[in-house]
């Protein structure tokens, strides 16, 4: 990026070299008409004058638009916006360093507003989902059990095999379901602390492997060797690791699915980067979108970016806003409850680190997941 002139320097140097040419213009004049015509040397020099102060003023003006006024209706503009509710404007970039800053500060303040609002919702959500998770543990969970060992006890009575087992796949499912909106919404204390994320990824990618979860589709795991500890807890990233694995491997049964990782300075705008199988001259589009920030992440900060990739149809963009919320899912009724996903936004929040989607370079979605550098 090409560094931008500071509005102090522009304005002296445009303005000393009009004053210079004026200058230089005056004196001309004045030497001229005392020595061609010097009984008509006054009202020359008086008419060169007032000429040149016109100039400087139309001059002055037409700077002080162009570098500080249009700036300015431009960075209110955004800031009407935002107060009218569109988080989503954004201050144009300047022709100078200082209203560049200035636009990229209000853009990273309505980034935080943004983030502030999400999780402000989120912790609503939890709290509602949590009393939910409670009664229905409650209420569910026992009579579930008394189901469970009324099976139990048709199974040792010579019921029908075929119908016993689907009742205890159903009960199984149901658990499940508890669970999980137990797992959603209990809240974590235990402190983030180093993980070698080669471990956990590697552990993730090769349980799958041995369940046959990945026999449908072509799966690569791409681990450089120089994979900085990150700061987490290693079950909760596994599990958030797996669970996108899942989700990928429904979404591209057949197709093409990565797991991976790399050393990442964190950016919280929207970059094009490559991998290092990428040929040298491959580009790959990305559509306009935002990653999330978090207050405790600075840009530049280092750390471990973490992607599963798939070949799969993608995301709709109406439903790239919702995806991490809890009970939202694409599946077909029956396939899923929408709490996948949810539960990985919510285990990376609790690890310190921010999650997001993007299109991948197979075709299909990118869910992508940075954690800053243990020690950093």
């Amino acid at each position: 990026m090409a560094v931008k002139p500071p509005l102090r320097t522009v304005l002296l140097v445009q303005l000393a070299f009009l004053a210079a040419t004026a200058l230089i213009l005056g004196v001309a004049t004045s030497l001229l008409a005392s020595t061609l015509a010097p009984e008509r040397a006054f009202p020359l020099v008086l008419a060169v004058v007032a000429g040149d102060v016109v100039i400087f003023i139309a001059f002055g003006h037409y700077l002080v638009t162009r570098l500080i006024l249009k700036p300015l209706r431009r960075l209110m503009a955004s800031a009407d916006a935002v107060i009218a509710g569109d988080l989503d404007a954004r201050a144009p970039q300047a022709e100078t360093d200082d209203f560049s800053t200035l636009a990229d500060r209000f853009n990273r303040m309505t980034d935080h507003l943004l983030d502030a609002q999400s999780q402000l919702v989120r912790a609503e959500k939890l709290a509602s989902v949590g009393r939910l998770a409670a009664g229905i543990a409650h209420e569910i969970g026992n009579p579930l059990g008394g189901a469970a060992t009324y099976v139990e006890v048709l199974r040792k009575r010579g019921g029908d095999r075929e119908v016993t087992d689907a009742l205890a796949r159903e009960l199984d499912r149901i658990d499940r379901i508890v669970r999980s909106l137990l797992d959603y919404a209990r809240p974590h204390d235990e402190a983030p602390q180093p993980v070698s994320v080669a471990v956990v990824l590697t552990a993730a990618f090769e349980l799958l492997q041995a369940q046959g979860t990945l026999r449908s589709v072509r799966a690569r795991l791409d681990l450089p060797a120089d994979l900085p500890a990150v700061l987490g807890r290693a079950h909760l990233l596994e599990q958030a690791v797996v669970n996108l694995l899942l989700n990928a491997v429904d979404a591209a049964p057949d197709g093409d699915l990565v797991l991976g990782a790399r050393p990442w300075a964190y950016q919280p705008a929207r970059l094009i980067t490559r991998r290092a199988s990428d040929a040298a001259d491959a580009f790959f589009p990305r559509a306009p979108g935002r990653r999330p920030s978090r207050s405790e992440i600075s840009a530049g900060a280092p750390g471990v970016l973490i992607f599963v990739a798939d070949s799969g149809p993608g995301v709709r963009p109406g439903d790239r806003e919702q995806i991490f919320e809890p009970f939202f899912t694409t599946k077909e009724p029956g396939r899923g409850t929408g709490l996948g996903l949810a539960i990985v936004a919510r285990a990376v929040y609790d690890m310190g680190g921010v999650v997001w989607l993007e299109q991948a370079r197979e075709g299909g979605a990118a869910f992508k997941l940075f954690f800053p550098e243990a020690g950093k």
